[in-house]
C-alpha cells in the first residue's frame, strides 16, 4: 500500500524546520549545550522529581480535565494576582497545556478560518507558518530587524490596511 497516498496534501506540503535541523546536528556533539527546542541545561529538580514520584505512588494516574487540573488553574490564577496585577475565572480564563506548541497551536487553530491572513512578525518560533497554514490561513510575514530592537517599523495594523479575512498580529515577538 501507498502510505504516502493517504498524508493530506497541506501536511504533505509541510517540511522540517531548520531548528531541527540544528538540534539534530547538536545532539551528536557532547561539548554542546543545545536550548534549540527549549529544553534547559539542567536536570530537574530533585524536588519536581520527587513530587512527580509521590503522585504516581497515590495513584494519580488518570486523565484530568482538558482545561487541566483545577487546583492547578486556581494556584496559576493566584500567581498571575500576585505577581502581576492580572485578575483571570481559572474555571473560565486559565487552560493549562503540555508546553507553548501545544497553547499556541490551539490558538491559532481556534482562531484563524480558512482564507484569513495571520501577520507573522520574523523572526519568530517556527510553528507559527505550518500550523497557520494547516488551519487554512495564509502568512503574512513582516520583517523585524535587530536594529529596530525587532518591531516592526509601523503597527501591523498601520503597515497592512484592514481586509476582512485579517486576523491581525497572531504571533508572539521573538
Amino acid at each position: 500500500m501507498d502510505y504516502d497516498r493517504l498524508i493530506a496534501p497541506a501536511a504533505a506540503a509541510m517540511r522540517p524546520s531548520g531548528i531541527r535541523k540544528f538540534f539534530d546536528l547538536a545532539a551528536e556533539m557532547p561539548e554542546c549545550i543545545s536550548l534549540g527546542v527549549g529544553e534547559p541545561d539542567f536536570k530537574t529538580p530533585w524536588a519536581v522529581r520527587e513530587a512527580g514520584i509521590e503522585s504516581l505512588e497515590h495513584g494519580r494516574t488518570r486523565y484530568t480535565s482538558n482545561a487541566g487540573l483545577k487546583e492547578l488553574r486556581a494556584e496559576i490564577a493566584r500567581y498571575l494576582d500576585r505577581r502581576m496585577g492580572l485578575k483571570y475565572d481559572p474555571a473560565k480564563e486559565v487552560l493549562v497545556t503540555v508546553g507553548g506548541s501545544e497553547a499556541i497551536d490551539m490558538c491559532i487553530r481556534t482562531l484563524v478560518q480558512p482564507g484569513d491572513e495571520v501577520i507573522i512578525p520574523e523572526p519568530c518560533f517556527v510553528c507559527y507558518e505550518p500550523i497557520t497554514t494547516l488551519s487554512g490561513g495564509v502568512p503574512v510575514h513582516v520583517a523585524c530587524r535587530q536594529e529596530d530592537e525587532f518591531r516592526t517599523h509601523q503597527a501591523p495594523h498601520h503597515a497592512f490596511p484592514q481586509q476582512p479575512h485579517r486576523r491581525g498580529d497572531g504571533a508572539g515577538r521573538p
